[in-house]
């Protein structure tokens, strides 16, 4: 089994992240400055190393100045993949019992957020190469299957399968690709081809530059 990456060539990992997907991407060190999604990502990694080596008080200082500096808020006990992308991140909330998979991208306004109040599992779990859009509320415990697309403003309180598009208040599946599709988009995202993501918008074989996503 492969170890994981030191904390250097994460952060050098989550710069090239946002090269790749971001066309507006400046030089890396002008992302290390000034990304206030990277340096939201950066301040949880030592947040949640702290909540898991139990210095719980310590952790939640550290993650409530993260979000006065970037204006999102993370909960350290949250479980972030590597890769995370989230861009133009003002307003994003993320639980505690939140799970978030690799190579997901989010925008702003989005809550990863819970439906009780009770102990235990009460965040939603993201799978991997998930596109969540801005404004989007995806609530309690609900799983997004890999490959999903969650639409701009959607709330979302049930599970969505893999590679389907989920759009609306309250979220309804617009599309659900078979493999093929769902590779294929999956591919877009991976290689940062963003003129490739899918309008949930759009008839299911349209093709367009998904304004929900973007601004």
């Amino acid at each position: 089994m492969a170890s994981e990456p030191g904390v250097l060539a994460r952060a050098l990992e989550d710069i090239r992240t946002v090269q790749r997907r971001d066309p507006a991407a400046p030089t890396w060190w002008v992302i290390a400055g000034s990304y206030q999604g990277v340096h939201a990502v950066w301040y949880h990694r030592f947040a949640n190393w702290l909540w898991r080596h139990g210095a719980h008080s310590y952790a939640r200082l550290v993650s409530q100045r993260a979000r006065r500096i970037t204006g999102i808020e993370i909960h350290p006990g949250a479980t972030l993949g590597r890769r995370l992308f989230i861009d133009h991140g003002s307003g994003v909330v993320i639980g505690e019992t939140a799970i978030v998979g690799d190579d997901v991208l989010m925008f702003n306004g989005i809550n990863l957020g819970g439906t009780s109040m009770s102990p235990g599992k009460r965040h939603p779990t993201i799978g991997d190469r998930v596109v969540i859009g801005a404004g989007a509320k995806v609530l309690g415990p609900v799983h997004i299957g890999p490959d999903a697309r969650i639409g701009a403003n959607a709330v979302v309180v049930k599970d969505v399968p893999d590679g389907a598009t989920a759009v609306g208040i309250p979220a309804v599946i617009r599309n659900h690709p078979g493999p093929t599709e769902a590779s294929t988009a999956a591919s877009a995202v991976d290689s940062g081809d963003s003129h490739r993501h899918p309008d949930p918008d759009a008839p299911p074989e349209r093709v367009r530059e998904p304004a929900m996503y973007y601004i």
